[in-house]
């Protein structure tokens, strides 16, 4: 299971990149900081990501550029190893690197157009949407991590924040909160407009049923997405499409047992070991 998820996180075909170089170029992303951490933990990354598209999809605008545009209904598979190679590239990657393909996303996104059903026109790259998906995406992955790998201290959840600013703002999101505080504050402010929708109950029908990892390891991959819902935070977490999917007794021991299983068995040259070796000067 632990190597199916970590293939999730490997570029997709054609896009192969090779961490590594060039010696000494730092990342977006500070090699001593939480970040670092948070994402060489395959678990807790997947788990993280499905909540933020969970609170991604229950804003309007925002749901309907993702549903519209971003191809999970037709590969979820590839959409996940899509948005994870850039997760990887913004953490781990040289900084030149990072801001080419952040570069790119921002003019996929120029495209990225339209209207929601109630008549609601929006932008992909809104600094206002740009802000809740970078925000909620630091909340998913670092609250998976404090919930099932180990418990981050208040200035280790105010740091996934603050170590996330430089990429978002080169994303365009100029007002993402830089503490959990401000991340709370923004979540309370958002609270009218999130919904729910049968989009969000597909989303997770599709999580839970698509052949994104081996038939035999399926029932962990829906454990895991039942652990990304019991994360989410309310209002969203009360929605009726979110009801009764989250864990059931006794599983969160399991889901935090196979997230620190993965910090001790050996992953092969992740992103983050290739980096490490490129900010030592050294391919050995």
């Amino acid at each position: 299971m632990l190597h199916a998820i970590r293939e999730l996180m490997r570029p997709p075909p054609g896009l192969e990149y090779d961490f590594s170089q060039p010696a000494g170029e730092p990342a977006l992303a500070p090699q001593d900081g939480v970040t670092w951490r948070i994402f060489d933990n395959p678990v807790s990354l997947f788990i993280g990501g499905v909540t933020a598209v969970l609170l991604e999809l229950a804003e309007p605008s925002v749901r309907s550029g993702v549903w519209d545009h971003g191809g999970f209904a037709r590969d979820p598979g590839m959409r996940l190893r899509r948005t994870g190679f850039a997760a990887m590239m913004t953490v781990y990657g040289p900084r030149s690197a990072a801001e080419q393909l952040i570069a790119r996303v921002v003019r996929m996104h120029g495209r990225v157009v339209g209207t929601t059903p109630d008549g609601l026109a929006y932008h992909a790259n809104d600094p206002r949407l740009l802000d809740w998906v970078q925000a909620t995406a630091v909340f998913g992955f670092a609250e998976a991590y404090n919930r099932y790998v180990r418990p981050l201290s208040a200035p280790e959840k105010d740091a996934a924040f603050l170590e996330s600013a430089p990429s978002a703002q080169l994303y365009g999101a100029t007002g993402i909160p830089l503490s959990w505080s401000a991340w709370e504050a923004l979540l309370a402010a958002t609270a009218p407009s999130l919904e729910g929708s049968a989009i969000l109950a597909d989303f997770l029908d599709i999580m839970t049923g698509a052949p994104i990892v081996p038939a035999p390891l399926r029932p962990l991959q829906r454990l895991l997405v039942r652990a990304a819902v019991e994360i989410v935070p309310e209002p969203v977490r009360s929605l009726p499409q979110l009801q009764g999917r989250g864990l059931r007794f006794g599983e969160a021991a399991l889901v935090r047992t196979l997230a620190r299983i993965a910090v001790l068995l050996p992953l092969g040259d992740t992103p983050q070991a290739q980096a490490a070796r490129r900010l030592r000067g050294t391919n050995a």
